[in-house]
């Protein structure tokens, strides 16, 4: 059966990789239960007495709670326990396979779509692990409920971690009345706990940290490769966001933590839309290599202009190297005196503790 959840918390914290807390180890024996059902052994008597009474066992778990309290390490630490087929996926990744996998059920004539979907997820996994989950496409909340109660009636575990508790999943979203059988799915079906810490372990590792890099040199890259290394644990994925048909790709990816170039963000065709997809998907944003901006770069200065506006509204903490301090980065061109305002937000953004105000509805 292997080590417990408790047994490998307990572990790390004596090797000094983590700090013991007490609000995380509440949620342990939550963890090991579902790690005994996964595992094979017969479930303890506790089990049923905390999911309710379900003929093809547990749901699984939703944690949700505020940004950098240790959801996303409880979830790793537990599915690094469970021996039986697992996937562990970043939410939004995974629904835009489903979407996929649906367009080419849908072309090869099934009539319900999902059915052969869910049922091919169901074939190669016991264990579904999402983070961040966050539903802001009209799709996904479409799908999502019956995409659920299939994996479920099928036996698949589903853990995922959340910013917001389940009631405010697509808060004000179009037709939400048709999403809100989903919601009471999973506060049927899953154990749903919020894991309240005093402590921002991710803010944690920015604490006295400088934010703001100029000029984007060698020393500056040195730096925020060192604070890359610190927020991801040197693990990272691409992570595609689909916005109304457009592509938002962050190249690295981790935990709620991205990095990206001024280019890769900038230097294409988006706008408002996916940038707020984007400040929903993230939480940290490494920035790198903002060059100065004036005529010759109008268009990207403008998607720059939106993209920090955007962060500034949602709280998202961002680390950045650019070619200037804030007030020189556009000095000359259309649109060089409106940037005055986010020249304040960039410096602003620099404070100690901004990354620790409260977030948006959670």
């Amino acid at each position: 059966m292997g080590k417990t959840v408790q047994e490998i918390y307990s572990a790390r914290v004596a090797g000094g990789l983590i700090k013991a807390d007490p609000a995380q180890q509440v949620v342990l024996p939550l963890l090991e239960e579902l790690r005994v059902h996964l595992n094979g052994a017969p479930p303890r008597p506790s089990l049923r007495a905390l999911f309710g009474k379900q003929p093809d066992g547990p749901g699984g778990l939703y944690l949700w709670g505020g940004v950098g309290r240790g959801k996303s390490m409880l979830m790793d630490l537990f599915v690094g326990a469970v021996s039986a087929p697992k996937r562990r996926v970043h939410f939004h990744a995974f629904m835009q396979e489903i979407h996929a996998g649906i367009h080419a059920a849908r072309k090869s004539g099934a009539q319900d779509a999902l059915i052969p979907v869910a049922a091919a997820v169901a074939a190669d996994v016991k264990l579904l692990a999402f983070d961040e989950m966050q539903i802001n496409d009209i799709t996904d909340a479409m799908i999502v409920g019956r995409l659920f109660e299939q994996l479920f009636q099928a036996g698949v575990v589903i853990i995922t971690t959340s910013n917001r508790a389940p009631d405010g999943l697509y808060e004000n979203g179009l037709n939400r009345q048709l999403f809100l059988p989903f919601i009471d799915l999973l506060k049927t079906r899953m154990a749903v706990h919020e894991l309240v810490s005093v402590t921002d372990y991710r803010q944690d590792v920015l604490v006295g940290s400088q934010v703001y890099f100029s000029p984007a040199d060698g020393v500056a890259r040195d730096e925020i490769n060192r604070i890359w290394a610190g927020l991801s644990g040197g693990e990272s994925h691409e992570l595609t966001l689909h916005v109304q048909g457009r592509k938002v790709v962050l190249p690295r990816f981790h935990n709620g933590v991205a990095r990206a170039t001024f280019w890769d963000l900038c230097g294409h065709p988006l706008g408002a839309a996916d940038f707020l997809a984007l400040a929903d998907a993230v939480r940290v944003l490494i920035l790198d290599d903002v060059p100065r901006l004036g005529r010759g770069n109008y268009n990207e200065a403008r998607r720059f202009v939106i993209l920090i506006d955007t962060l500034y509204e949602a709280r998202v903490q961002l680390v950045m190297s650019a070619a200037d301090v804030p007030d020189r980065l556009y000095l000359e061109g259309s649109g060089a005196f409106e940037f005055g305002r986010t020249a304040s937000r960039l410096r602003e953004m620099q404070g100690e503790g901004w990354g620790c105000a409260p977030q948006k509805s959670s």
